[in-house]
């Protein structure tokens, strides 16, 4: 592992109003998922409002990503290429959000279904969702980062679902991805050690069948090797004495989603 960095109180609140920014975007995007929308429509809400909130889309032009939003549908894990895709009743899908504030950035991701989702899907949601908060548990003062990484994929697996290797969660704080590293997998008791200060993206990626997957010829779009859906969902915590403090919320977006309705 390499350097951490440590967040005094008032860097913690400034990721805070980012993080909080990125739901906010998330929930603009959420009321306009329908079947007959394009993903391109809904990355352009989400920059124009990121944009009229007087912050920057971290995605867009980072490592050369030429959107704001990472839209990932079906068997789409991450990085998925907002376009000309319409969804359809039946869909799930992936989005991912980073945003910049005042030289802060803050990172979510939440996974919607589109219309009515078939029960399975809607379990594969609500386990991936649920892993999040099993890792977030165990990121408090004096555990270790595999205690994070060995909740998620625990919950996962005994589930039935596949937890993604090749991609991982990450610090975060003055750059989108600092250290540590924050795995979906792993074993109790190992990595470094969860410091209070620390600031770090819990991401869960759980797929319906194989932990496999590979990266499409657009040199982003990361899908599953058999072809069936993934889930994603993130939130951005700082790690904190007997309880971690999370910096990003999905109670916007879940307001949206349950007056209109929406599967989740």
């Amino acid at each position: 592992m390499g350097v951490v960095y440590l967040k005094t109180r008032e860097e913690i609140e400034k990721i805070r109003i980012s993080s909080l920014l990125v739901g906010e975007t998330l929930a603009e995007v959420a009321k306009i998922i329908e079947p007959g929308i394009t993903t391109s429509e809904l990355d352009k809400r989400a920059e124009e409002f990121i944009r009229d909130s007087k912050a920057i889309p971290a995605f867009k032009g980072y490592r050369g990503f030429p959107s704001s939003l990472c839209i990932s549908v079906n068997e789409a894990v991450v990085h998925g290429l907002p376009g000309k895709y319409v969804l359809q009743e039946g869909d799930i899908i992936s989005v991912d959000c980073g945003i910049l504030k005042d030289g802060w950035y803050g990172d979510s991701a939440y996974t919607f279904g589109i219309g009515e989702i078939k029960p399975e899907v809607q379990k594969l949601l609500d386990v991936t969702k649920q892993s999040l908060y099993e890792g977030i548990k165990m990121a408090i003062a004096g555990m270790r980062i595999g205690d994070i990484s060995f909740a998620v994929q625990q919950h996962a697996e005994r589930n039935g679902f596949g937890v993604v290797r090749e991609l991982v969660g990450h610090g975060i704080g003055r750059n989108l991805h600092e250290e540590p590293d924050v795995a979906n997998y792993g074993r109790r008791g190992t990595g470094g050690k969860c410091q209070e200060g620390m600031v770090i993206a819990i991401e869960p990626m759980i797929n319906m069948g194989t932990k496999n997957v590979f990266t499409k010829d657009d040199r982003w779009t990361v899908v599953t090797s058999d072809g069936k859906p993934s889930a994603h969902f993130e939130h951005t915590v700082c790690i904190m004495k007997g309880k971690a403090d999370i910096l990003s919320s999905f109670a916007s977006i879940e307001e949206v989603v349950n007056s209109r309705k929406v599967t989740v």
